[in-house]
Order: structure tokens, then C-alpha cells, then sequence
């Protein structure tokens, strides 16, 4: 009975703590729960009575966030792959226990240290979860980062740290009251330290915050139509070449609207052009033909579509940039390519897969690498544009290859239409947040359905529209106007030398580890 009970209480611990994790993040937005979240769960796997109870709490703890966070796969698998209700949830229930192995590995690195040495979790929480989170591969990379994504004093680290700062600091403080918590006299130290930390943290936001502000009030700025066409996808077997002209007289009549007030550049989303291009697109076609792009506009024009190599028989997803002459000014291709949507797994290895799934699956080719569009603004001044297509916005890594070619600005292109409007929209958001003080640039998002944005360079939301559900409840195009100022795009620290910092916590987990092996503490009472 005492051992069933015991379990029941465990569980319940480990299951508040998911469940503030996720209430934590958007669209819920109960910030503040992230720096006690952790609490109840390392209480758990802590006090657990064997490692392999720890193992299974701490995984569980990973099951439930995973849960409350990625809910919406269920209903896309069901609109979109046709999976019965039950399929679905049970492809669902496997994506988060194989994301929950983040909780379980930081189960198992913090209980096999702190069964051997009492380190405090003041600094163990923060080391290990920062380096699980780097080293667990993620079909949609998050940590627990995103719940901080609306407050730019907090973020304001990850111009040095990254993203997995953020999760540090988060760790260091739920380490720090557990500590307290379970013997206040000991904690004193590590709770102090935990403070200075803290304090340090946001002295340097607000240093480097204000320091952005002075920037930005003499930086140029440039006027940005972003389109947002709120189209409902279908195959390309029920498209017809009059939806297709339905919808490229309805981009460019908003872009019309937003050119009449006052943009000097228009974007549309990813793949909004209604028809493949070939790969030697060069120009605009011509007025007389239906499928001109930049029919009634005097502004360039950036737009997202596939391009048709038939030499080699690829398609890429692609963004092409249009001056004022309907000359292509520069086209980049999509690098990163969502896995299972672009491209299937192991299709390189075994190409004999390509014959058995279906034909609309992994049919994209990647890109070279990143690219820079040059475009003459307003002023004379060059502009350097860094485009992102679809979820590149949220990958540090890539990132860093487009800091590298110093961009003055990011102009990111994407469809979030899959996933309904309530959740998703608003999670890509958050996280897109971070790429901007990562490369101390602004960010301009023209997306599908919503959610298109205007991020500063400090990691500020200035302008945003509405998340749709055009399959649902289908709106006519829409679009806004934003400012967006040019940065020197001179890497940052993060840029420049990537996860050092969740690297440097991995060694010193280490180092830790060999520490307690050689030493032991006596059991607990």
C-alpha cells in the first residue's frame, strides 16, 4: 500500500510539473510558471526509491509537456494524412515519448550524480538540461526557451548563449528553490548564486536592450507590404486554372492596397504562386499573359514558389525577388527541408523508397546553402535581405550560416495553414522570436494564414495580424504595412562561435559526473 501510494504521489508530482511546462508556453502564456515548473519533478525523480522509478518519472514529466504543447498533431494528421481518429493518437503518443527523451536523460545524468554526491541542483538542473536539449534531436526544435519568448529582458542572452541560455536560467532557478526547499540552511550559497546570476542576466538585457533602442532610433527603415493570402491549399489534381488565377489576382490586389499605403516592398508567403516556375526564370512574364506576377505594382516584389528543374528532375522551394523592372534580383532556395512534408528519411540511402510513397510526399530537392538578396532601398542604401523559408526561422543552427553573411535584415516565408489556427501559429511565432536577438537583426514574417509579423532586433513583437484557419474558416487576403530597420548585421557571439555555451555545460557535466564517481556522499536519511 505505502508503495502505491508512493507511486501515485510521484506521478502526480512529475505530472504538475508537465503540466505547468506547457501551460507555461503560448498560447496560454503563464510565463511565470517556467521558473517553478521544474519544482514537483525533481522532488520526484529525486526522492524516488530506485533509479528506474526516477527514469520513469522523469520520462513521464517529458510525455505530458510534449502533450500539452504539441496536441495539435493529432488534428492535422487527421485532416491532412487521413489517419482514423486512433492512428493518429497513437502516432501522436510516439512523438512524445521519443521528444520525453530529453526528461529522461536529464533524469539519468542528475539522479546518477546526486545518488553518489549531494551537488546542488542550483547548478546541476541548468548544466544537464541545457545539454540534453542540445544533443536530443527534435522533428520541431523548442525547449523550454519559448515560455520566455514575450519577455525581452529575459531573451536578451541568447545574443550570446542561445536559446539554451534561457533554459539555464530557467533550471537555475527551479534548482535553486528545490534547494531551498529541501535544507535552507545548506541552500544559502547556491540560492545567493542563483541570484547574482539572475541579476546579472537581466543587467545585461537591459544594458544591451537600451544600447539596440539608440540603434534603431537613427537606423533606416524600410516600409514592407506583407501579404497574407489566406488560401486553403489543395492537390494539385482538384486545382483548377481558375483557382489559380483567383488567387494570384487576390495577391496581387492586396499588394496593390499595401503598395497605395506606402510599402516600397512587397512579400508574400511561401509557395503563394500558384503555378511551378521553370528554373530559368528570369524575368516576369509579360503583361499580356495571365501569369504575370507583378501586374499594376512599381515596388519590388519577393515572392515564394516552386521552381521546376527539369534537368535534373528536382523541385525546390523557393524565394525569388523581383525589382522594380520585374527582373529576378536574386533567388534562394529552402535548405532545410521538413522531414516527413519535403522530403522523406532515407531516401538518399534507399532510393527504391521513393517508388512506394506517395508522390506529393519528399518531393522537394534542398538548397545549396544560405543566400543574400541585394535590394536598392528608398535611400540609395543597399539593402542585404536574409531569407528563411518556413521553420528556418527557428533553427539556431542554420541561423548562424545566415548571420554569417551579415543580412541587415531577415525576411521569413511561410505556410502554417496546416495547423489550424489556435496553437501552432502562435508557437512558431514565439520561437522566431529568438532568431532576431541570436543575430541582433529584425524580422519580417509573411505568412499563408498568420501569424506575419514585424520583430525589432531586440526580440520585440511591434506588429502582428491573426492566425487562420482557411480550411475552416476562410477569410479573403489580407496584408499590413510595417517598418523594418537596417542593421548592421555584424555577427553576434552566437553567430560567431554557435552552442558553446550548452557545450561548456556538457563538459562540465562531466566533469561533474567523474567527481561524483570518485567520491560518495553518505545516503540521505
Amino acid at each position: 500500500m505505502m508503495r502505491a501510494s508512493s507511486l501515485h504521489v510521484g506521478f502526480g508530482l512529475v505530472s504538475l510539473s508537465g503540466c505547468l511546462w506547457f501551460l507555461a508556453c503560448t498560447p496560454f502564456d503563464l510565463s511565470a510558471l517556467a521558473w517553478v515548473a521544474a519544482v514537483p519533478m525533481l522532488h520526484a525523480v529525486d526522492r524516488a526509491p530506485t533509479f528506474r522509478r526516477a527514469l520513469m518519472l522523469g520520462w513521464w514529466a517529458g510525455v505530458v509537456e510534449t502533450g500539452g504543447g504539441f496536441y495539435w498533431l493529432i488534428d492535422v494528421m487527421q485532416r491532412f494524412a487521413d489517419f482514423p481518429w486512433i492512428g493518429a493518437a497513437g502516432v501522436f503518443l510516439l512523438f512524445c515519448a521519443a521528444r520525453a527523451l530529453i526528461f529522461l536523460l536529464f533524469t539519468a545524468i542528475v539522479c546518477g550524480i546526486r545518488r553518489r554526491r549531494q551537488v546542488p541542483m542550483t547548478l546541476l538542473a541548468p548544466l544537464v538540461m541545457a545539454g540534453c536539449e542540445l544533443v536530443i534531436p527534435q522533428l520541431f526544435p523548442c525547449g523550454q526557451w519559448i515560455t520566455q519568448a514575450w519577455h525581452p529582458l529575459v531573451i536578451q542572452i541568447s545574443e550570446l548563449t542561445g536559446p539554451l541560455g534561457v533554459t539555464a536560467l530557467l533550471m537555475m532557478v527551479n534548482g535553486a528553490l528545490y534547494d531551498g526547499l529541501q535544507s535552507p540552511r545548506t541552500a544559502r550559497y547556491p540560492l545567493v548564486a542563483a541570484a547574482a546570476v539572475l541579476a546579472a542576466a537581466f543587467i545585461f538585457g537591459a544594458v544591451r536592450m537600451r544600447q539596440i533602442d539608440e540603434f534603431l532610433a537613427h537606423a533606416p527603415q524600410l516600409k514592407i507590404g506583407l501579404v497574407q493570402p489566406n488560401f486553403a491549399y489543395t492537390n494539385d489534381d482538384q486545382f483548377s486554372r481558375q483557382e489559380a488565377l483567383r488567387q494570384l489576382a487576390a495577391l496581387q490586389v492586396e499588394s496593390r492596397r499595401l503598395e497605395q499605403a506606402g510599402a516600397e516592398l512587397a512579400v508574400w508567403s511561401e509557395g503563394t504562386y500558384p503555378v511551378a516556375l521553370p528554373r530559368g526564370f528570369s524575368a516576369d512574364f509579360a503583361p499580356e499573359s495571365s501569369a504575370m506576377i507583378r501586374r499594376g505594382l512599381d515596388i519590388p516584389l519577393i515572392i515564394g514558389a516552386d521552381m521546376y528543374d527539369a534537368a535534373r528532375d528536382e523541385v525546390h522551394n523557393s524565394a525569388i525577388l523581383l525589382d522594380r523592372n520585374g527582373q529576378v534580383a536574386g533567388i534562394y532556395d529552402k535548405v532545410r527541408l521538413l522531414a516527413f512534408g519535403e522530403y522523406m528519411p532515407g531516401t538518399d540511402t534507399f532510393p527504391w523508397l521513393k517508388k512506394v510513397i506517395p508522390s506529393s510526399i519528399g518531393r522537394y530537392a534542398a538548397g545549396t546553402g544560405p543566400a543574400i538578396m541585394s535590394l536598392p532601398g528608398p535611400d540609395g542604401q543597399v539593402w542585404r535581405l536574409g531569407p528563411v523559408i518556413c521553420y528556418e526561422d527557428i533553427l539556431g543552427g542554420y541561423l548562424r550560416t545566415v548571420g554569417k553573411l551579415h543580412p541587415n535584415l531577415l525576411v521569413n516565408m511561410t505556410v502554417d495553414s496546416w495547423y489550424g489556427a489556435r496553437t501552432e501559429p502562435w508557437e512558431h511565432l514565439a520561437l522566431a522570436v529568438f532568431a532576431t536577438v541570436e543575430l541582433r537583426v529584425g524580422m519580417v514574417r509573411a505568412v499563408n494564414s498568420g501569424i506575419s509579423a514585424l520583430i525589432d532586433p531586440n526580440g520585440r513583437l511591434l506588429q502582428k495580424t491573426y492566425a487562420d484557419d482557411p480550411y475552416r474558416q476562410p477569410r479573403a487576403a489580407d496584408g499590413i504595412v510595417v517598418s523594418a530597420p537596417r542593421m548592421a548585421g555584424e555577427p553576434t557571439v552566437y553567430v560567431r562561435y554557435g552552442d558553446w555555451f550548452a557545450y561548456l555545460c556538457i563538459a562540465a557535466t562531466v566533469v561533474i559526473g567523474v567527481f561524483a564517481l570518485r567520491r560518495r556522499d553518505p545516503p540521505r536519511p
